[in-house]
């Protein structure tokens, strides 16, 4: 039988009342009378039950999502799945509030996580630009006694608690074996569009996507990646700049977002035969697969991202261990013929 409360009490020779305020670290209790009690449960082997605790306390984990602000079809669905957790936060004891800030605008996401009280937020969900100012305001807010998990983008060599989001060198290498094998065998050139090689998922990508070519299917060779900073607009025209400078280009792969952009490129250019794969099941690229215009579509499910984020960051303010399987965001793969 599992030790209880009252066991400790009757081992320590102490009031239930002084178990209690020890376990919740209360103040006002005398050091040898906490010694004794942590003595207890330690020789009982007490393994404190944080989750039934905290629902008695009626515990609410304020929580502050950070995500770019503009036209990205993939974040605004990811603000969606947040606002559905908000919709959600009376049965999660959560308090969670989205802060927006321009994309790719490093000093924007400092002066948003400078700006926070740490009194009032106990963990921040952050889409990441990969850059030495962020790393550092993340590690200030550590200090500080914030958690910080990084969402879709990681933020490496910070102190972030945990990264909810698909493996993008995996994603990349996924896309460099679909790309090879749409390719059929014919040489040419991979033209890769890129958002912004400061974000971390972009980078993985791209080395992921080069190393397998490289390996596995040396007929290809990579143009870019050009960076668009993920604007449809600049997707449009860097495309359509590249297919009329390099005649010998077979496949597009976009790592990034603006795919409205590339279907626009495209759809003047039904005379090349060309392998595209993008990521993201949106709007735009859900018809452009129906359409014949993707090959396919690499995928990663932001409502399990968000989700990921919330338990990740109460969990670590309760001090206790998250459970890495369910936190493991899948790789998805879609073609036309498996549209959800």
């Amino acid at each position: 039988m599992r030790p209880t409360v009252h066991d400790i009490a009757a081992e320590a020779g102490v009031s239930l009342a002084t178990v209690d305020r020890v376990l919740n670290r209360r103040p006002g209790v005398r050091r040898q009378t906490v010694e004794k009690v942590e003595n207890a449960v330690t020789r009982l082997g007490y393994v404190r039950d944080v989750t039934a605790a905290n629902l008695a306390r009626r515990r609410v984990y304020p929580l502050v999502f950070i995500i770019p602000s503009g036209p990205n079809s993939f974040m605004r669905v990811l603000e969606s799945e947040i606002a559905s957790a908000m919709a959600r936060s009376g049965v999660e004891r959560t308090a969670i509030r989205i802060e927006t800030v321009p994309p790719f605008d490093p000093a924007a996401i400092v002066r948003v996580l400078d700006a926070l009280d740490p009194k009032q937020v106990s963990g921040v969900a952050l889409v990441a630009t990969d850059t030495p100012e962020v790393r550092a305001a993340v590690d200030r807010l550590s200090d500080q006694g914030v958690q910080v998990a990084t969402l879709v983008s990681d933020l490496p060599g910070s102190r972030r608690v945990h990264f909810c989001g698909i493996d993008n060198v995996a994603a990349g290498r996924t896309a460099g074996n679909l790309i090879g094998r749409f390719c059929g065998g014919r040489s040419g050139k991979v033209l890769v569009v890129a958002g912004s090689m400061n974000l971390s998922d972009h980078m993985d990508r791209a080395a992921g996507f080069a190393a397998v070519l490289g390996r596995e299917f040396p007929g290809l060779d990579i143009v870019g990646p050009i960076e668009t900073n993920d604007d449809a607009d600049t997707v449009r025209d860097a495309v359509t700049s590249a297919l009329d400078q390099v005649s010998d280009i077979i496949a597009i792969y976009n790592l990034g977002a603006g795919n409205r952009g590339l279907i626009e490129a495209l759809a003047h250019r039904r005379d090349r035969t060309l392998s595209v794969v993008a990521h993201e099941v949106t709007e735009h690229s859900r018809q452009a697969l129906s359409d014949g215009v993707f090959d396919a579509v690499i995928n990663q499910d932001c409502g399990h991202e968000v989700r990921s984020a919330i338990r990740v960051l109460k969990a670590h303010a309760d001090g206790i261990s998250p459970l890495s399987e369910q936190e493991r965001i899948r790789i998805d793969i879609f073609l036309r013929d498996n549209l959800p």
